[in-house]
């Protein structure tokens, strides 16, 4: 006899938004020094490093923006060699013709439509090649401090294990959740990803939640059934 399905539960908007007040204050406890992986120390350098995240680890994207950053320090470093040398410079990242295009494309934007300066509205950071909303809030979130909800495979993961959302598609979750999570609040929205990523990478992890350590746990709808969502 086949194995019934089990029966996805619904988000009650009022309620996802009830628990995760109780849970924000854990998180922000728990992981008092979270902050974005990649390394960068510029508003470019950061655009660069997300978009060679794409089908990345943090990790190996830090190893080869440790030479990068050196060798390229602005937009215009970038247009100054060719393609294929640019491409060879970040192969360990995967996808490297691509993502060399849209760092190369990024650049060029950037130098004749922001005057060399990556821009700070979620509108004209859309513009950019190789940028999409969860770019876009990574960089005004990081790097210029307007709220902005990274919707990464984490935050994916857990707002549906934690009830705040059923939306896997990483834009429609994004507004979801902007009614729940406080702007501003323990953090506000650009610490919440933050909180949410380490605690994805530390503890709810995708294969094998480590719910009995988890400090959420209790306000947790699938604590120990994380198929449930």
């Amino acid at each position: 006899m086949a194995k019934a399905k089990k029966q996805k539960l619904k988000v009650d908007p009022a309620e996802a938004e009830a628990r995760l007040l109780k849970i924000l204050p854990i998180l922000k406890k728990t992981y008092p020094k979270a902050k974005i992986a990649l390394n960068w120390e510029n508003p470019w350098n950061l655009l660069v490093a997300v978009i060679l995240s794409a089908q990345c680890t943090d990790v190996r994207v830090n190893i080869v923006t440790e030479d990068l950053f050196k060798k390229y320090k602005k937009p215009e470093d970038y247009l100054a060699v060719e393609p294929e040398e640019l491409e060879q410079d970040i192969r360990p990242t995967g996808f490297y013709r691509n993502k060399a295009k849209n760092i190369r494309g990024a650049a060029k934007k950037v130098i004749e439509d922001f005057n060399g300066s990556v821009p700070k509205t979620m509108e004209e950071l859309l513009t950019l090649p190789g940028a999409g909303r969860k770019t876009a809030n990574c960089i005004l979130g990081n790097a210029y401090g307007v709220p902005g909800i990274t919707c990464d495979t984490h935050v994916i993961r857990l707002s549906r294990r934690l009830g705040l959302s059923t939306n896997s598609d990483p834009v429609k979750l994004e507004f979801d959740l902007m009614e729940i999570v406080p702007k501003r609040k323990f953090g506000g929205w650009t610490m919440f990803s933050h909180f949410i990523i380490w605690h994805g990478r530390n503890i709810c992890k995708a294969r094998k939640p480590d719910c009995e350590n988890c400090p959420i746990a209790k306000h947790c709808p699938s604590a120990n059934d994380p198929e449930l969502w």
